[in-house]
């Protein structure tokens, strides 16, 4: 089971607390059961909070194959243009007339 993040644990405190006394200072209950109630929604909804933070991926080490991959790649696609061009450049030139 992965570890919670900084951020989930901070999401998730920070809507128990927020959430109690809002909920608490909305529904001006003073019994000891609707405090109770108002606790454990605020505890699930600060669980519900935490574990809906997105955690960061783990990457792996990118081999120095893979990060040479794009800078080859946009050669590659650079290399066909450049082929395509220079039959038409070898066209346009002409050769001086004979004596």
């Amino acid at each position: 089971m992965p570890r919670p993040t900084p951020a989930q644990i901070t999401y998730g405190t920070l809507t128990v607390v927020f959430s109690t006394l809002a909920m608490l200072l909305l529904s001006q209950t003073s019994s000891g059961i609707g405090v109770a109630v108002i606790a454990v929604a605020a505890l699930g909804l600060g669980l519900l909070v935490a574990m809906t933070v997105p955690q960061r991926e783990s990457e792996p080490a990118a081999s120095p194959a893979a990060r040479v991959a794009p800078a080859a790649r946009n050669a590659e696609e650079r290399v066909p243009a450049q082929r395509a061009a220079a039959p038409v450049l070898a066209e346009s030139v002409r050769e001086p007339a004979g004596p």
